[in-house]
């Protein structure tokens, strides 16, 4: 179950890792409609009119997200042809929601549902009017038709019949599974709509005590990989806002900008987006840190571990080379980041700040600092003074305990502890610059495995290859991971976590290719 859950949250990044370019998009067009910044960004001008055309279509991603992740969730969930799966998937999900839309246009009265464009409730899909089911029903119809994709497209009809074979089979099984399906959705949905609601008022009515949970979960949990169960229904789901926070934040981010209230009045919800906080300002603080308590004689080795880590999280908010850099070797340091990024983020919305800033200094910039500078500039310098004095917290205290309990980080010693070598990190940041041209990383992982017979499971998240494997014995060291580009391998048991850096995807797509899909 649980690497059935893992593969859910890595296929979830395939249409996540959209987000960041879409936000930081549209941040720039809404900065161009900004009259503070472009005196001649009036109504009725050229500059307005071509502004504005730029910010509808920037906002793409965000009002089709439903969409997207029904048709981007099988990329990573099928076992073969995942081109074919994708178009399966879309039938269904097309199928799905047009027998809503008929069931609600004759029969909606009866079920207690106007069905109007624009009532609360629904949506367009597609073209089609039809309940608002947001990410949750797009992941049921995508795993249930990826499902049916696994189990018979590969399925043997007889010659007569051989033209209905693969894809059309897959949709012609599903076609009557997804007639039930939105039978029972019509009759169900409206309670779980209800339920959904009232998690909505609990979360924004616990105030600071959410953001404290919310943000030490996003953390704790990203050794499981359950993480993305956390964040994901409420960063792209309708667990705190319809729609999910950030697309709520990114279409209503013009009239954020221009009204003076405090964010915190304006879009509570925000504060669960603060997660980006510890990202940042954390992720500097454990890196000084690790540099400081290092042997002199080790400080090349571990400023060359550093740099790219500490960038690549400041940057884009991903976080886990550096991250996993400690987890392994002590678990509590990986605790103490969680318990302090929780507060930090606690104080940041105690004291007004709110917005998007789940990612990295990339978003911070241009999706809340730029766009809305000039009403919000005092809350944002509160929120930069916080986050130094955080990093100050978290280098001290980190600096203290690795000290005090002589904790095995990277360069305090010679054995297997160290993770990395200077060698280790410029060749897999020449592999990140120039990209994957050729498959001898793939090939070299594969082998490393124990080979095609022995890979039970792959899958990827952001910066890690997932692996289950059949027998453990038959995977290589360490080093032979290391010296074929990777950054480090994390085991358990059978599974096994290669951290590749953000090449990953393109690593996974290769390794699936060689193994015949």
């Amino acid at each position: 179950m649980k690497d059935i859950i893992q593969r859910f949250g890595a296929a979830m990044f395939v249409p996540v890792l959209l987000f960041p370019a879409a936000g930081m998009l549209l941040g720039l067009t809404v900065m161009l409609l900004n009259q503070d910044l472009f005196p001649w960004a009036i109504p009725g001008s050229t500059w307005h009119s071509v502004s504005t055309i730029l910010l509808q279509a920037s906002l793409a991603v965000f009002k089709n997200m439903s969409l997207i992740f029904a048709v981007a969730l099988p990329i990573a969930l099928a076992k073969s042809a995942s081109g074919r799966a994708v178009l399966a998937t879309l039938v269904s999900y097309i199928t799905f929601n047009y027998v809503i839309g008929g069931i609600l246009q004759f029969w909606g009265a009866d079920l207690g549902i106007n069905y109007v464009s624009g009532e609360l409730g629904l949506t367009d899909i597609g073209g089609i009017l039809t309940l608002d089911t947001n990410l949750l029903g797009a992941i049921v119809i995508a795993s249930i038709s990826v499902w049916i994709h696994n189990k018979y497209f590969g399925y043997k009809l007889p010659n007569w019949a051989s033209v209905f074979g693969g894809t059309p089979l897959v949709v012609i099984i599903s076609f009557p599974i997804m007639i039930a399906l939105a039978i029972v959705t019509c009759f169900v949905w409206p309670s779980i709509q209800h339920g959904i609601n009232n998690l909505q008022f609990f979360l924004v009515q616990a105030g600071a005590l959410g953001v404290w949970l919310f943000t030490f979960l996003e953390r704790i949990l990203i050794p499981t990989g359950l993480h993305h169960f956390v964040y994901g229904p409420v960063f792209y789901g309708p667990v705190a806002v319809d729609g999910g926070t950030v697309a709520y934040w990114i279409q209503h981010i013009q009239e954020f900008a221009a009204n003076p209230e405090s964010l915190i009045s304006q879009f509570p919800q925000g504060g669960l987006m603060l997660t980006g906080m510890g990202k940042v300002f954390g992720c500097t603080g454990i890196a000084l840190a690790l540099y400081s308590t290092a042997k002199k004689e080790n400080k090349k080795m571990v400023m060359g571990l550093l740099v790219g880590a500490t960038v690549t999280a400041i940057l884009t908010g991903i976080t886990e080379p550096i991250e996993f850099t400690f987890l392994f070797i002590a678990p509590l340091l990986f605790a103490l980041h969680a318990v302090l990024s929780a507060t930090m983020a606690t104080i940041a919305y105690s004291l007004g700040v709110s917005g998007n800033f789940q990612t990295g200094i990339i978003d911070f910039i241009f999706q809340n600092w730029l766009p809305l500078g000039s009403n919000h500039m005092g809350t944002y310098v509160i929120q930069i003074i916080i986050g130094l004095s955080f990093t100050a917290i978290y280098f001290v205290t980190f600096r203290y305990l690795i000290i005090r309990y002589n904790i095995m980080t990277p360069g305090r010693d010679n054995s297997e502890t160290k993770l990395y070598t200077k060698a280790d990190y410029k060749a897999a940041k020449n592999h990140n610059e120039v990209g994957i041209n050729d498959n001898s990383q793939a090939h070299a992982f594969i082998a490393g495995l124990g080979n095609n017979e022995n890979i039970a499971l792959l899958t990827n998240c952001a910066t890690r290859l997932r692996i289950k494997v059949k027998n453990p014995d038959l995977v290589k060291s360490t080093s032979f991971f290391q010296e074929n580009g990777a950054v480090n391998v994390v085991r358990n048991g059978d599974s096994f976590q290669i951290i590749v850096g953000l090449t990953v995807p393109q690593v996974r797509d290769e390794m699936s290719q060689l193994m015949g899909g």
